[in-house]
């Protein structure tokens, strides 16, 4: 390994991690057992129903796996992240546990970029970073190991796309998450590069309107202040747009956000000029879709009392499947089993206001089917951690009964 050297592909030493993953991550017997016996379980009065696509997803599992790679073959090195690795906090906390080192946000160590040596390793997390962050850690010839997942360099490829061919990228997504900031920092690569970012549909709205009848400029520039690029004219940026997604975003939300500016742009330019003016790829990633679709799916089937969702409070795709888990029944998203305080009191992310609160009187008494999923940074053992404290909270044990399938 050579200073400043760059690692994509990591060391090629997984088997020599698998075992170490499994143990600090995988391994959970309740959650073997329900996946085992068609993903439902009935212990005791409670009906477990698990959605069948959940936790750990590809990009995440490999983003851990180059962690435990690079501890494993350079276990005398100064290793460091730039921030958390992934919306987990359980995985970033076991991380420092084994002697990594992260330069920002709420786990900064308070080493400066500027302090790195060459000899130090840097990984970069799955969300990737700015393209001006990237440029500062080559500078230090560092070594970097790049963990970015493959979806969110595939949203790049179309953001930097639309900044060479002079479009406007229409980020939907939260600008203040990770992934978005790397993603719009793309457009830094060309003198003409312009974004902004929109988070729900009602901003969407208001920029249909500027796209249809024009507007106030400042009135619009203070309400997108922290979601534009520098210098960004409405009248002038709005001409051309092309629509990207946070990989992790709603996906039904995207595509209506889509359908509006489509819509507006025809109202604005002409259908003729749509193909010109209007540009637009699905990229949320085959993961977020699938554990929104099986979810989806478990709640129009099973008829559920309650949804538990497990992952971290700062997950963003952890936070939609809790909203769309609302949609059907009371849903309540939970970083650990620390969570399930008692048969009364729950400590959860509120899907709707966003804010940790206490509930009580959230597990009644009776029979009670359950639905259980986990966003797609949370590993095994912790979903398996929270079933076994909600089993204990009932007083059932999962040593004395044996499983019996649920009825369909």
């Amino acid at each position: 390994m050579g200073e400043g050297e760059l690692y994509r592909k990591g060391f090629g030493n997984k088997a020599a991690v698998r075992q170490k993953l499994a143990d600090d991550f995988h391994h959970s017997d309740v959650v073997r057992r329900i996946k085992s016996n068609d993903y439902r379980l009935e212990l005791g009065d409670i009906s477990l129903h698990m959605a069948r696509e959940m936790g750990f997803c590809y990009g995440v599992e490999r983003t851990v796996q180059y962690a435990y790679e690079t501890l494993e073959v350079h276990p005398d090195r100064d290793i460091y992240i730039t921030d958390e690795i992934i919306h987990n906090p359980q995985v970033n906390e076991k991380l420092i546990e084994l002697g990594m080192k992260f330069l920002y946000g709420r786990y900064s160590c308070g080493k400066k970029v500027e302090e790195l040596q060459p000899s130090d390793i840097v990984l970069i997390p799955a969300f990737g970073v700015p393209v001006a962050d990237m440029a500062k850690l080559k500078d230090r010839g560092c070594i970097l190991v790049d963990t970015t997942c493959g979806s969110v360099l595939n949203v790049w490829k179309n953001v930097e796309r639309y900044s060479k061919e002079g479009v406007t990228a229409v980020v939907h997504g939260k600008y203040t998450h990770e992934e978005t900031r790397a993603t719009i920092s793309q457009v830094t690569k060309y003198p003409q590069g312009k974004y902004l970012v929109v988070k729900d549909i009602p901003e969407t709205h208001i920029v249909c309107e500027f796209i249809r009848k024009g507007g106030d400029r400042t009135t619009f520039l203070e309400h997108f202040r922290n979601s534009v690029s520098k210098d960004f004219d409405p009248e002038r940026d709005l001409q051309r747009i092309g629509l990207a997604n946070q990989t992790t975003m709603m996906s039904s939300e995207s595509l209506a956000i889509q359908k509006l500016l489509r819509a507006a742009m025809v109202d604005r330019y002409g259908e003729p000029e749509i193909a010109r003016r209007f540009i637009a790829f699905d990229t949320i990633c085959s993961a977020t879709q699938d554990r929104q679709d099986t979810l989806s799916a478990l709640l129009h089937s099973t008829r559920l009392d309650l949804v538990l969702v497990v992952g971290g409070f700062n997950s963003s795709n952890t936070g939609h499947l809790a909203e769309l888990g609302s949609e059907k029944a009371p849903t309540y998203h939970v970083e650990n089993e620390q969570g399930l305080v008692s048969a009364d009191e729950i400590r959860y992310r509120d899907p709707k206001s966003g804010l940790v609160v206490t509930a009580h009187g959230w597990l009644s008494s009776g029979k009670l089917s359950i639905g259980v999923t986990a966003g797609a940074s949370t590993p095994d053992n912790i979903v398996g951690r929270v079933i076994e404290r909600l089993l204990e909270i009932r007083g059932i044990s999962l040593e004395k009964l044996d499983p019996q399938p649920v009825a369909p």
